[in-house]
């Protein structure tokens, strides 16, 4: 046990990570295209968005959804408008 959390053997662990979803997706092909747009690497962004490469890999791929703080700061880095960094999101 560490700071209450059971750490035990008979933990669930996830067998797979989720499903990624459409927009997921979608944002993360923007991430793409604005990254190679501005001609960055994706660890070129990561530094400027202070996360690591695989991060941004992994929203690219469309596996994570990053948190409001950092979509601010992908935003910056990329220098894009909110649509841009939506667009398609909307649709379902």
């Amino acid at each position: 046990m560490f700071g209450g959390v059971d750490f035990g053997d008979d933990a669930a662990m996830p067998v797979r990570k989720p499903e990624s979803c459409q927009h997921r997706k979608r944002l993360g092909n923007n991430v793409a295209s604005l990254r190679v747009g501005k001609g960055l690497t994706q660890e070129k962004l990561a530094e400027k968005v202070g996360v690591s490469a695989r991060y941004i890999q992994s929203v690219e791929a469309g596996d994570y959804f990053p948190s409001l703080p950092t979509l601010v700061r992908l935003r910056a880095s990329l220098c894009c408008t909110w649509n841009e960094l939506f667009a398609g999101c909307e649709k379902v």
